[in-house]
Order: structure tokens, then sequence, then C-alpha cells
């Protein structure tokens, strides 16, 4: 029985594999957040780990990250100023 291969190379399945890579780099940013305040001694409350690795919005998480390299407690790196480009 032979394969269709065409499903693999549609928009769909591109979409999919999209998908399946943005969640990669939002786990990935997640843990890299969470290590980083660990890291630096920064207590992450239950809540905290929550809120930082149920997001979803890539924008959101880098701001976090780079907020978390300067930040002296977890809620500091959720403030609502946007950050410039760095």
């Amino acid at each position: 029985m032979a394969v269709d291969p065409s499903f693999y190379i549609s928009p769909l399945s591109e979409e999919i594999r999209e998908e399946g890579r943005a969640q990669g780099r939002a786990q990935a940013r997640s843990e890299s957040i969470l290590i980083l305040l660990g890291a630096r001694g920064i207590e992450i409350t239950d809540a905290t780990r929550e809120k930082i690795t149920t997001c979803t919005d890539s924008e959101l998480s880098r701001q976090w990250l780079i907020r978390a390299v300067h930040a002296t407690t977890a809620e500091e790196i959720f403030g609502s100023e946007e950050l410039p480009d760095r």
C-alpha cells in the first residue's frame, strides 16, 4: 500500500509543524526564566511558576526573560511597561 505524501508538504502540515515549534520555543523560554530566577536565588511560588509555564505569548515571555536578568523578585518580571528591543 503506497502512502500519499501530499499531506506532509501541505500548508496544513506546515502549520501544524510551526505550532509545534512555537510550543517548543515557549516551553524552552519558560524553563530559561525559571532557571534564571532559581540561579539568582529568587523565590518562585507555585502561582508564579504556573503563570510562566502557561504563557503562550512569545513576545511577552521574551520580555519576562529580559526582566528576569535584573529582577529582585519574581513578581517584577510581570511588569506592565514595554521594554525596548535590545
